[in-house]
């Protein structure tokens, strides 16, 4: 219907694709964005089973955030730095998150309109 509508007005190929096709999928693009930054500091698995008990590797060259926390608390029994290291990393993600949904406002359009 859009496309349609687009077609009578005269629109080309590209101006269908960005000012109908990407907003249509800016809701599943911008879930994408927001799933994915979160999904970035979760890297635990890789690392772990690529070294030796998650020693991290040469020159600890995969050693990251989580599993230096899995490290201090499971290794170590520093189970205190462990979980302010755990608090930090749910800081750095709510605050990354938040960005996110407040940038989201400007370029994520819905079909009911502005007010949701």
């Amino acid at each position: 219907m859009f496309y349609e509508a687009a077609d009578l007005d005269g629109a080309g190929v590209m101006q269908k694709f960005f000012y109908i096709t990407l907003p249509m999928i800016s809701p599943i693009i911008f879930f994408d964005v927001l799933t994915s930054t979160i999904g970035s500091f979760q890297i635990f698995q890789e690392a772990y089973v690529m070294t030796e008990n998650g020693s991290g590797g040469p020159g600890n060259s995969l050693l990251f955030y989580n599993l230096h926390m899995w490290n201090n608390a499971f290794e170590v029994f520093d189970m205190g730095y462990a979980s302010a290291m755990a608090w930090l990393l749910f800081i750095v993600v709510m605050i990354l998150t938040i960005i996110n949904m407040k940038i989201g406002k400007k370029w994520v359009h819905y079909e009911g309109g502005d007010d949701k």
